[in-house]
């Protein structure tokens, strides 16, 4: 797709108007004036790729910088109830190794999560019979009942926050982006590796 053929030639949505924008297409979000100003000044240019990064990147600051009422309310932070929740959703004891790989974060960063929550008793360490360097960690009580407590209302907040998108419209984005993250997850891992 080139830059003046833009997203609508490709999406069958229609031509673009004379600023760069697809008719029925919001055109008040930062991304579009980005990719306006690119135009002007490199009006060959493919901006397509920063239409949908530009856009997913731009969500997940906001959603990030848009604080977690129930989470926050609790006095959790987003990765703590990640950890938590991995250990809810899993339903048995997981190494911090595990946990990691399960909350997309590094071992250090893990590892003070934990001390933390294991200070408040959510969770709870015991060592490994057969190998003194591997922990395994597991809910308490209190974590359990603080997982079940709060993932309600933070459903709710969440649906609250898409509330703008229509039921269909929410599956076809949820649908799209889990394709996406699919082929991510495979190419970039492979990059990894």
């Amino acid at each position: 797709m080139t830059a003046t053929e833009g997203p609508a030639a490709a999406g069958g949505e229609g031509p673009e108007t004379a600023d760069g924008d697809v008719p029925g297409r919001s055109r008040g979000d930062t991304v579009a004036a980005v990719v306006r100003q690119w135009r002007a000044v490199h009006p060959g240019l493919d901006t397509g790729p920063m239409e949908v990064i530009g856009r997913i990147n731009r969500c997940a600051a906001l959603l990030q910088q848009a604080e977690d009422a129930p989470l926050r309310r609790a006095g959790l932070t987003r990765p703590e109830f990640d950890l938590l929740g991995a250990l809810r959703r899993t339903g048995h004891e997981l190494t911090p190794s595990e946990l990691a790989r399960e909350t997309f974060s590094s071992g250090a960063a893990v590892t003070k999560r934990l001390k933390q929550l294991t200070e408040r008793g959510l969770v709870e360490r015991r060592g490994d019979t057969r190998d003194r360097r591997v922990a395994h960690v597991r809910l308490t009580d209190s974590g359990r009942d603080l997982v079940d407590g709060i993932l309600p209302a933070q459903l709710a907040y969440e649906t609250a926050v898409l509330s703008g998108l229509d039921g269909p419209e929410l599956g076809e984005l949820a649908a799209l982006l889990g394709e996406l993250l699919g082929q991510l997850e495979g190419r970039l891992g492979a990059l990894r590796a």
